[in-house]
């Protein structure tokens, strides 16, 4: 529904565009964010880090899984010979640390989530900023951003992502 509410308002405002000014004045460029975010050095950069801190969490997931698996394997092979209170405690202690092992799982995730909102921010706000540098230099009258099922078709030549990834680089690299 979103998508289809986006598509709208572009349709609408190129209507009212085409309808101020001639077709040879319009000048409509495409970015793929997608891909300006992934092939940016800073963006490089900010996936590496997101992948560093996936693994460092999934160390700890696996350790509190392996202590699962542990504590399992034990309670199948004793579980008879263990007195009442013994099997108990020991299911106690297996469900205390499966709940440990859910709640680090999500909580990690929120994290991943909040570190990924918080590297790519940043970088989709600087690339906005060369995107409507780059459209008011070249005069676009519209720039769209190439979305699964937004942009149906384009022209290689409206697709100015390159460029927008080469000034991007280049203004972070100073």
């Amino acid at each position: 529904m979103k998508k289809i509410m986006v598509v709208l308002a572009s349709c609408l405002m190129a209507a009212m565009l085409f309808g101020t000014a001639s077709a040879s004045e319009v000048k409509i460029g495409v970015v793929d964010l997608r891909k300006a975010l992934i092939e940016s050095e800073t963006g490089k950069k900010a996936k590496a880090e997101l992948e560093s801190f996936v693994r460092t969490k999934q160390s700890g997931l696996e350790e509190k899984g392996r202590t699962i698996e542990r504590l399992r394997s034990e309670l199948e092979k004793q579980g008879s010979v263990l007195s009442k209170d013994a099997r108990k405690a020991k299911e106690e202690e297996l469900e205390r640390v499966t709940r440990d092992a859910q709640r680090l799982m999500s909580d990690s995730q929120a994290e991943l989530s909040k570190k990924e909102n918080e590297l790519t921010g940043a970088v989709l706000k600087d690339l906005r900023a060369v995107i409507d540098e780059i459209a008011k230099t070249e005069k676009y009258t519209i720039v769209l951003e190439k979305a699964d099922g937004l942009v149906l078709y384009r022209s290689a030549a409206i697709d100015f992502t390159d460029k927008v990834i080469q000034k991007y680089n280049a203004f972070k690299g100073k």
